[in-house]
């Protein structure tokens, strides 16, 4: 139960990206944590002290379960917990509208045992206005009040999967409340664990903070892929570009671009502010404009393997094109939204036979959207030789580049990491 200091056990809900390091860091801070989840596979593995993740290693998960961690699917045991904090995913619908359902069931099965002296923390990215429309009635049919016997926050997360400068503890966080005392409750519950808590004015104010943070970054991807087609019309190579830009020392940040956008954030959070903005009457013709630019991207890979192929006298249609890398980003095992399935998918829908080398998955794994029934290959000279294009899709460390470069007849790379090579071709 709570104590006078603060809550004394914590409950994540959402075994994840998000949940999992958050658990160990509030477990390091003293608290008493239990994980929910609906995934039975996951919850058993954790509690065997194996990690579902590869950037957080067994011994971690090990010493999660060492110090009273638990995981379960029984939400009863809300009840026990002081503080609650939902890190489930917020996906899109196949209209491209925000898909809230993994939240609402959340809270369905918490709102039978919400008690008061708890409090409540919305961790998952969302439109302005959820935590204030969607939480908060389920609070209030409790029989509880906000700033009075329970407190509502959101604080949106800022997890970087496979980032080693930066961990949960070291990564400011935003914290919004309902009310004052909430704000004030859940600045102490994160303040116990996180180096530098940032205050702001409401949830909704919150929500939008995370809004900007991902769709400044689609923006500039969008721009820099772009730039990356000009270029390459223009006969320049643009990561030169982008690294003799970067040397001036204010108003420029580096981007870099590539095969499209991925991870849970980027592809999905401005169609979240997009929507709601439809609300106010407002079109926000940039914001979408760029998804459109990233979106476009795997087809001009595709495009850039089909006249490479053709320039060898090569039909897509029947050639054999080996994917090199299949997670969104460099050196974790995150697939979520990656472009590279998509790549993946086009070349296979034009007649081509596709396969795949990544060091973080042996098999591909099963997706909601795309389906592959393949094993990763083992990169070497004769796999390499055997085929009629090598595709660089996700740049991980694990590669022999130099390797690759040396035995691919027809090497295409999206990443940059082939530079100075004359034969490379560059898409």
């Amino acid at each position: 139960m709570q104590s006078e200091s603060g809550p004394t056990t914590a409950g994540i809900i959402g075994l994840g990206y998000v949940g999992i390091p958050l658990a160990i860091s509030m477990h390091d801070a003293g608290l008493k944590v239990i994980g929910f989840d609906v995934d039975q596979d996951r919850i058993a593995s954790l509690n065997q002290g194996k990690s579902p993740l590869t950037h957080i290693g067994d011994a971690a998960i090990t010493a999660l379960v060492g110090g009273g961690f638990e995981a379960t699917d029984d939400f009863s045991r809300a009840a026990e917990c002081d503080a609650l904090v939902i890190c489930v995913p917020t996906p899109l619908s196949k209209m491209q509208e925000p898909d809230l359902q993994f939240v609402t069931a959340t809270m369905d099965a918490l709102a039978p045992h919400l008690r008061a002296g708890q409090l409540l923390s919305l961790e998952s990215t969302t439109w302005p206005g959820t935590t204030d429309e969607v939480l908060l009635p389920y609070v209030t049919r409790a029989g509880l009040v906000p700033g009075k016997d329970f407190h509502l926050v959101y604080s949106p997360e800022r997890e970087d999967p496979g980032n080693p400068d930066f961990s949960t503890g070291s990564i400011p966080k935003i914290v919004g409340g309902t009310t004052p005392a909430c704000l004030n409750a859940g600045l102490a519950l994160y303040g116990r664990f996180i180096d530098h808590v940032v205050p702001v004015s409401s949830t909704r104010a919150a929500e939008m903070v995370k809004l900007l943070e991902n769709i400044h970054r689609s923006v500039n991807i969008g721009l820099v892929n772009e730039m990356k087609i000009i270029s390459e019309r223009m006969g320049l190579d643009v990561f030169e570009i982008i690294d003799a830009a970067k040397t001036k020392p204010f108003g420029f940040t580096a981007y870099y671009p590539g095969p499209g956008i991925g991870g849970h954030c980027i592809p999905i959070d401005p169609f979240y502010l997009t929507w709601k903005a439809r609300e106010f009457g407002v079109h926000t013709r940039f914001i979408e404009l760029a998804g459109e630019v990233n979106a476009a991207m795997p087809q001009y890979v595709v495009d850039r393997v089909v006249a490479a192929l053709n320039r060898q006298r090569k039909a897509l249609n029947g050639s054999r094109v080996l994917a090199l890398g299949i997670a969104y980003k460099r050196d974790v095992d995150d697939m979520r939204e990656s472009p590279s399935v998509t790549v993946m998918e086009r070349l296979r829908d034009g007649g081509a036979h596709v396969d795949y080398s990544d060091p973080y998955w042996k098999t591909f794994p099963k997706m909601r959207q795309h389906r592959f029934d393949l094993a990763s290959v083992a990169v070497t000279p004769d796999t390499l030789a055997s085929y009629d294009a090598v595709v660089l899709l996700t740049d991980h460390s694990a590669f022999d580049y130099e390797m690759i470069q040396e035995h691919a007849p027809l090497l295409i790379d999206t990443r940059g990491k082939f530079r100075h090579a004359a034969h490379v071709i560059r898409a």
